[in-house]
């Protein structure tokens, strides 16, 4: 397994302590030098709170070797052509590094947050994928630019807005995926499906392997073409007596997966749908500090893997090794101790 990480890390510096208030922007590329010394295969971000490609740009002066990428951009709020330049952009600059990974939003904040109308999601997407990539042919080899479909028309590129050729054209696109139909889209034209953490070994055999078998199939594709991409839930700490209260803020956060409706399928598969939706009442009544002992002890070590240092890399080994391609871990790097953790941890990986 490939091993990614989110931002942030600190600097190796002993002594340091990772600061109390959110990663701040300045502070990136310092933070991505860290990810690649450390050995970690790719440095992502998320559309949070910044904007993921200007972070990236950023962590592309200060590295070499490390991937790039968004965990996840959100595609819908911008045309394919506005995606295509951001991507170009960084591919070229990163000379080759970039793994763009794409996602919808829910409908919520598509309508609320972004003001744009809903639609099917799997559809909107893949016409969203193949219109970006008309672009990135117009540039790279010049072909005029002519995608139709339902969701875009794509017909004009003059010389001022065409940025020409770049040595790596190749950008690998990932999709944000739990659900059947946008899994098989990932199947079907992505180079990689990105899970989301409450995807557990069952659902990732039950559900997801299969969805994506169904989708190369239907584009004539190798299935093992696809990078299977995830963020499992881990709690982990240096001992038993500091691993208790991880493992209660591990389970405060299941308890909010359970009472989110996008992610019920998984606690269904486990039999748990009823518990889910008792969680997602307790959410709307706004009583929040009663959701986490609703998830018990099973459902706590069935989503997310829990060990101390020495145990973490085996107990994930055990779970998705032959089944994920790449993890991520989000974890702090505040000291040459902390890194040689780390590094510990990433060598037992298999």
């Amino acid at each position: 397994m490939r091993v990614e990480s989110l931002l942030p890390l600190g600097k190796l510096d002993p002594g340091i302590r990772e600061p109390e208030t959110p990663l701040h922007i300045a502070e990136f590329a310092e933070r991505a030098r860290v990810a690649e010394e450390v050995g970690l295969a790719a440095v992502l971000v998320e559309e949070t709170k910044d904007d993921p490609f200007q972070l990236l740009a950023l962590g592309a002066t200060t590295t070499s070797t490390i991937e790039l990428g968004t965990s996840v951009a959100m595609a819908f709020p911008r045309s394919p052509t506005s995606m295509a330049m951001s991507a170009w952009s960084l591919q070229r600059l990163s000379k080759g590094r970039l793994v763009l990974g794409l996602g919808t939003q829910v409908r919520a904040h598509i309508q609320r947050r972004y003001g744009i109308p809903w639609r099917a999601p799997a559809p909107w997407m893949r016409d969203y994928v193949k219109a970006m990539r008309a672009v990135w042919q117009c540039w790279q080899d010049g072909t005029p630019l002519d995608y139709r479909s339902e969701h875009y028309n794509l017909n004009l590129m003059v010389p001022l807005f065409d940025p020409g050729p770049i040595d790596h054209p190749r950008i690998p696109v990932h999709l944000a995926a739990i659900g059947p139909n946008m899994c098989a889209l990932a199947g079907e034209l992505a180079d990689g499906v990105r899970l989301h953490p409450v995807c557990t070994p069952k659902f990732i055999d039950e559900k997801v392997l299969p969805a994506l078998a169904r989708g190369a199939a239907r584009a004539d594709r190798d299935v093992d073409d696809v990078e299977v991409c995830l963020k499992p839930l881990i709690g982990t700490a240096p001992d038993a007596q500091t691993l208790e209260s991880v493992t209660e803020t591990v389970r405060e956060r299941v308890s909010f997966y359970l009472s989110t409706p996008s992610y019920r399928r998984t606690f269904e598969l486990h039999g748990w749908g009823d518990i889910a939706r008792e969680a997602s009442e307790l959410s709307r009544a706004k009583r929040w500090e009663d959701m986490p002992s609703l998830v018990s002890d099973e459902m706590l070590h069935t989503v997310a893997t829990i060990g101390t240092h020495a145990e973490i890399a085996g107990m994930l080994n055990q779970r998705f090794a032959g089944r994920v391609d790449r993890i991520e871990f989000s974890t702090p790097v505040t000291s040459a101790a902390d890194a040689d953790r780390l590094q510990k941890i990433l060598s037992q990986l298999d």
